[in-house]
């Protein structure tokens, strides 16, 4: 599957609402009670640009140690993470349909073990951002200076104390390796006083907020230049119900 972008950078829309339906369709093969649909419909097209024009990692490079890595600590909701991963071919579509079955490869959490392309095995709330800094440290530590390390954390995980540590760590830490997307549905208890980026900017982040839909607004946060921070992109996104 090639990207849908020219040359300019700028994505055909109409190639954009190809690759929605088509993702929305593989997202379709996957039925029962536990799906998490809001969980997941919020992250595709944050996913799907991540995937398509930001991460260097395939089926192919799964396993090289200089592949960016993508964590996705939101695993309660991994729907759209395997349509994208099946779309990119880390996962064959036919798995899509045994999605929670007790012989599936596709649990309700994704697991390292078991799917083509996970990093970590998730869903507990809170875990993702502690284990991405713990990745950036481990990179640092082997000399691997080119890999970037991407996690995708839900709006109310940042009620979680562990992700606040690992916040309060990464920015004085400078820890550039590290990219935090925040998808900001609304689903916080409690919210931020200025918003999820004024948190992360405070702990010394290049912070930034954007629609969670457009392609373009999230390529261009996605890659923009952070000298010696970490990076946060907090993607707002209206849920589909």
């Amino acid at each position: 599957m090639t990207n849908t972008t020219y040359a300019t950078g700028i994505t055909d829309p109409a190639a954009t609402a190809a690759t929605r339906d088509r993702l929305q369709r593989l997202m379709g093969l996957m039925t029962g009670d536990e799906k998490h649909s809001t969980a997941a419909t919020s992250t595709l097209d944050a996913l799907w640009v991540l995937y398509d024009r930001v991460l260097r990692v395939t089926p192919e490079t799964a396993g090289d140690p200089g592949r960016d890595r993508f964590l996705l600590s939101k695993g309660h909701g991994p729907m759209a993470y395997y349509a994208v991963l099946a779309d990119k071919g880390f996962v064959d579509e036919d798995a899509l349909s045994g999605f929670g079955g007790y012989t599936s490869i596709l649990g309700h959490h994704p697991d390292r073990t078991l799917v083509p392309g996970v990093e970590i095995g998730s869903g507990s709330l809170g875990h993702g951002l502690p284990l991405a800094v713990g990745t950036v440290l481990g990179l640092r530590a082997q000399g691997l200076a080119e890999p970037k390390v991407w996690v995708l954390i839900g709006d109310a995980e940042l009620d979680e104390g562990s992700n606040h540590e690992a916040l309060a760590y990464a920015g004085p830490a400078g820890l550039e390796q590290l990219h935090t997307l925040v998808i900001d549905n609304g689903s916080a208890t409690y919210g931020w006083p200025g918003g999820i980026a004024s948190r992360f900017a405070a702990a010394g982040w290049s912070a930034e907020t954007v629609d969670g839909r457009d392609h373009e607004a999230l390529h261009a946060a996605f890659t923009a230049p952070h000298p010696g921070r970490p990076r946060a992109v907090v993607a707002r996104v209206e849920p589909k119900h």
